[in-house]
């Protein structure tokens, strides 16, 4: 089991929707210190009259596709003596359309902010955790990560990275017999700001309470995966049973995964910049 009370947590896009929720739930839990990433300075406001009676908190405004900006808020966390026992990697956007609309632009962010800016920042903290011997690293990927997706390629993309490394790095953690534990996150669409306009013909959509309980309750038990809801497990066995036309079949004809973001508006702001996961299909 990892234990909450007593611990430091950092949590990335923890100003709004689902960080802001797990924040406050740590807090409840008796973190001692949680630590709050966030690129918005309306919403860090905003999570400071929220949380602040609850206990000690710190925000800091970090861009986190900018390495060099992460970099230099983990250095302003070890000039201040704070070390990290809890990181849940968090932050992310998503672009839903063709692909063929993207601006290269796009491409990077989404890249640099849902895949590059949870390897940067891990590799950052984890040499502290190892050598304390604990630690845990939570990663959101999404359930877009198991299932291809028409009108969120890249995001697909950046999902699919996140799951193949987050999953990797457990085992190397593992075999070296660190201490530190990894889990990897995938749910499905959450009803937030982020995925506004999705529509879902089977599953039911998330709501942001309950994945958030359910990935704090999947840290404590050392979970390797969260899947949400459950039936997202059955996505990699039919992969692996099914031929891909016949996998397109169900899943698009019977499921209706490929109309799901033909809807799709998000929340307003640029590119969709949303600290939270990375939202159904996350």
């Amino acid at each position: 089991m990892t234990e909450i009370t007593g611990r430091t947590a950092l949590i990335t896009g923890g100003a709004s929707g689902i960080g802001l929720l797990m924040g406050r739930m740590l807090l409840e839990r008796g973190a001692a210190r949680l630590i709050v990433w966030d690129v918005s300075l309306a919403n860090i406001e905003a999570a400071r009259a929220s949380l602040a009676p609850l206990g000690a908190v710190a925000f800091d405004r970090v861009d986190v596709s900018d390495t060099e900006a992460v970099l230099a808020a983990v250095a302003r966390l070890e000039a201040d003596g704070t070390e990290i026992d809890l990181l849940i990697n968090n932050a992310g956007i998503v672009v839903g359309k063709p692909f063929l609309e993207h601006g290269h632009a796009d491409i990077d962010r989404t890249i640099a902010i849902n895949t590059g800016a949870l390897m940067h920042l891990t590799r950052a903290l984890l040499p502290g955790m190892v050598a304390h011997g604990r630690g845990h690293v939570v990663n959101v990927a999404s359930a877009a990560a198991l299932v291809s997706n028409p009108n969120m390629s890249v995001y697909a993309a950046s999902k699919w990275a996140v799951m193949g490394w987050s999953d990797s790095l457990r085992q190397e953690l593992e075999r070296s017999a660190t201490g530190v534990r990894v889990t990897t996150v995938l749910p499905y669409y959450i009803h937030t700001g982020m995925f506004d306009g999705v529509r879902s013909r089977v599953i039911p959509i998330l709501q942001p309470e309950d994945v958030a309980r359910c990935i704090l309750r999947a840290l404590e038990r050392n979970a390797v995966f969260l899947h949400m809801p459950g039936i997202v497990r059955l996505l990699p066995l039919l992969r692996g049973l099914l031929p891909t036309r016949a996998l397109d079949f169900v899943l698009n004809r019977i499921f209706g995964v490929a109309s799901s973001m033909d809807t799709f508006k998000g929340r307003d702001g640029a590119a969709q910049e949303l600290r939270e996961p990375n939202g159904g299909r996350s």
